[in-house]
């Protein structure tokens, strides 16, 4: 499931809204930021036990305490919804 929601959410930047984010310096700039910080939160609340995941429902590969599938997911997320506000902010569209 987590690499089917990456793929639907790079051909949603690439194919679909074709806001060609993945292309972007900007982009990659603002994500070392949001990553910097999941990182951080997400991997103390993995440590300290505050988020419990079930070993057969993940993959088992871990990024600092983090499972991999909560760092694709999160990628998914902002590029979906980066791609979204750019794509409505070339039709005027500001609410």
């Amino acid at each position: 499931m987590t690499f089917l929601v990456l793929a639907v959410a790079i051909l949603w930047d690439l194919f679909i809204v074709r806001t060609r984010l993945l292309g972007r310096r900007v982009f990659w700039a603002g994500y070392a930021i949001i990553i910097l910080f999941q990182l951080l939160i997400n991997g103390w609340l993995t440590y300290n036990n505050v988020f419990l995941y079930d070993e057969s429902a993940i993959l088992g590969v871990r990024v600092f305490y983090e499972p991999i599938e909560d760092l694709i997911f999160g990628f998914s997320l902002v590029l979906s919804v980066q791609s979204m506000w750019v794509f409505l902010g070339r039709r005027g569209i500001r609410h």
